[in-house]
């Protein structure tokens, strides 16, 4: 009993500290903004970038809009999305090459990649 409980807190640490977990990925709702300002990170939005809420800056994740199964390769620069039931934020470009950005909103599914990079 105490096995799976310890083996679910050392996956949660991992994935915390930036390891990216094989099993670890997210099914939800994907919106895109347009930013003119910084980022939570310093920098700008760019046109594969994304915002979510724990990954850490510089890490790269890929996004696949379910309906259509295109993906595309995000690296994390920003926090949010801060709308209830989004589970990440793409830029403008990358809602394009996923083929949402008319409809602005997609159900998606966010897997960070292997080697997932500490906060920069």
């Amino acid at each position: 009993m105490k096995t799976p409980v310890l083996a679910a807190i050392l996956a949660l640490g991992a994935f915390l500290n930036g390891v990216a977990c094989a099993d670890v990925a997210w099914v939800g709702k994907a919106s895109y903004y347009e930013l003119k300002g910084r980022t939570a990170s310093g920098g700008r939005v760019g046109s594969l970038t994304a915002a979510h809420r724990t990954l850490p800056f510089g890490a790269k994740v890929r996004v696949t809009n379910l309906r259509n199964n295109r993906s595309v390769i995000v690296t994390i620069n920003d926090r949010g999305p801060f709308t209830g039931g989004r589970v990440i934020d793409v830029s403008g470009h990358a809602a394009d090459v996923l083929g949402f950005r008319a409809a602005g909103v997609a159900r998606v599914k966010v897997e960070p990649l292997s080697g997932v990079s500490e906060a920069q």
